[in-house]
Order: C-alpha cells, then sequence, then structure tokens
C-alpha cells in the first residue's frame, strides 16, 4: 500500500449489511451482524481510511434499532480511525427508521478536499431504482459549488447494466439524468451497492464502483434467468491519489460457511420476484 503522505483519500465502501433489529436470521440462515462484525474486524488492517461509506440496503427490516445497532458498530470503528461515515438509503430500508438514526437521506460533506454527496435512489415499496427531481435538485446544489478534488457520488443503485436477469428488472431506471448532472461538476466516482457482488465499470468515463455485499454474495454467472447467491461477505477498498484513477481493491472477510447456498431461483421464481418490485409497466 502507499505510505500516508501519497494518499490522498481512502474509502472503506460497505454495502448491503441487511441488519434486522431483532437479530433474526437473512434467509433464515445468515446472521448479519455477525458478518458486519467480520467484515470490520478485515478492515481492520487496512493502513488507513478516510471515509467509511455504506451504499445503502443498510436494514433489512427498517426498523430504527436495526439502525442503531449499524451505527453503534460502525462510528465507533471509524471514530478510532478519525474517518468520516457516509450512508445512503437502499430498497430494503425504510425512510423514517432511517433518518431518525442516521439523518437526511440526502446530504452532502467534504472530506479531505473531496464533497461526497449521497442521494436516495430507492422508490417507496419496490426493489428498482428511480431519481425524482428532487434528488437530482440536490446533487445539482452539492455539485455547483466546486470542490478542491472533486466530487464522489453516493447512491444505492448503480449506473451501470446488471449482469443477472433479477438484478436486471431492479436497475436504476434513468441513470441518463444522473449523469447529465453529474457531467455539471468534477465527479471524479460513483459508489453503489445492491448488485450483491464486485463490479468495477465505467458510465461518461465517470468510474462507478460497486461494493460486494456484507449480506451474501449473488452469483453473476448463474444461469440467464436464474438467481442465486451464496455465504459471503466482503469490501471495497479505493484510494483516490492525485489526479489518477481509482485503484480498488475488493477483499473477502471469509467464515468457514463461505460459499454455502443461500437461494437457487428459477426462471418462473425470478419472474414473480420481478413482477412485484420491478417497474410497473
Amino acid at each position: 500500500m502507499r505510505s500516508p503522505t501519497e494518499r490522498t483519500l481512502s474509502i472503506l465502501h460497505l454495502s448491503d449489511t441487511h441488519l434486522y433489529g431483532d437479530g433474526q436470521l437473512h434467509y433464515g440462515i445468515v446472521d448479519t451482524t455477525a458478518a458486519l462484525v467480520r467484515t470490520l474486524d478485515r478492515a481492520s488492517e487496512l493502513d488507513s481510511v478516510d471515509v467509511v461509506v455504506v451504499s445503502g440496503d443498510l436494514s433489512d427490516d427498517g426498523s430504527p434499532e436495526s439502525y442503531r445497532i449499524l451505527a453503534g458498530m460502525i462510528e465507533p470503528w471509524a471514530a478510532e480511525r478519525r474517518a468520516a461515515v457516509v450512508y445512503a438509503m437502499g430498497n430494503h430500508d425504510l425512510r423514517e427508521g432511517f433518518e431518525e438514526v442516521l439523518g437526511e437521506r440526502t446530504h452532502a460533506q467534504d472530506v479531505k478536499g473531496f464533497r461526497i454527496a449521497t442521494i436516495d435512489s430507492t422508490v417507496a415499496g419496490a426493489g428498482y431504482g428511480n431519481l425524482d427531481e428532487s434528488q437530482l435538485d440536490a446533487l445539482r446544489v452539492a455539485l455547483e459549488t466546486p470542490s478542491e478534488r472533486g466530487a464522489i457520488v453516493v447512491l444505492h443503485h448503480p449506473p451501470v447494466r446488471a449482469q443477472t436477469t433479477l438484478l436486471g428488472a431492479l436497475e436504476l431506471q434513468n441513470p441518463a439524468d444522473l449523469l447529465d448532472v453529474c457531467a455539471t461538476g468534477d465527479v471524479r466516482l460513483i459508489l453503489a451497492g445492491h448488485y450483491h457482488h464486485s463490479l468495477v465499470g465505467s458510465a461518461e468515463g465517470i468510474p462507478v464502483i460497486v461494493a460486494p455485499a456484507v449480506a451474501n454474495t449473488a452469483d453473476p454467472l448463474a444461469a440467464p434467468g436464474t438467481e442465486r447467491a451464496s455465504v459471503g461477505a466482503g469490501f471495497a477498498y479505493i484510494e483516490l491519489v492525485g489526479d489518477a484513477e481509482p485503484r480498488v481493491m475488493f477483499v473477502a472477510a471469509t467464515s468457514p460457511d463461505d460459499g454455502a447456498v443461500i437461494y437457487d431461483l428459477d426462471a418462473a421464481a425470478v419472474a414473480r420476484i420481478a413482477d412485484a418490485a420491478g417497474p410497473q409497466r
């Protein structure tokens, strides 16, 4: 890793923690609180972290208690490293609980000369993403005053194509609107989650980094029309140095159960979920 004097900004990017307020298991199998403990323990080996970004689906039940558990784990970890914390809404999150515990869903702050702007891509009661005018306007405001080193945009639904059939049905519906606003500011990076597997892409020349999930790992090689997930957790670690492209590492937080299948959905099951959670045509 680079020495602290060379590093401009270092980001621990987490996503899809899917915590519960009552400690129940995700899909009756995964203890997501324990998975987050394991992930933070692994991230403790990093040399330096300037900001912790958690890009949505923080909770699975939307309860205030689930957000208190999350904040009680992440914020002391970040405080020990004098790191800022940034939270974004995901489609499993509920606005009331999120705002009660974590604050505004749309937020901008400066960290080491970078403007980090968080917007809410969720649609109430749905799994797909969409940015309404209020969110796009909030981003315009955040970007209208140039920051010293550029901007980073955080949202749950990535503005790049999904790999699997189900996630393709639950994509961000208006990525072009997001990218049009990003073009008005010096956006260096877009951070997202939702896909439950690591991905690096580019949208209109802006690097897009999708963090692996803490709760489970989706299989990007599942047969077309199907969806499969297994036990597995991890994070992305990102360094922005000078004007260079971001340096990205994906790190697993391993457990003895890694690889155990959580669900394996056939085409009919995927179609039912897509019809219920996707855009209503």
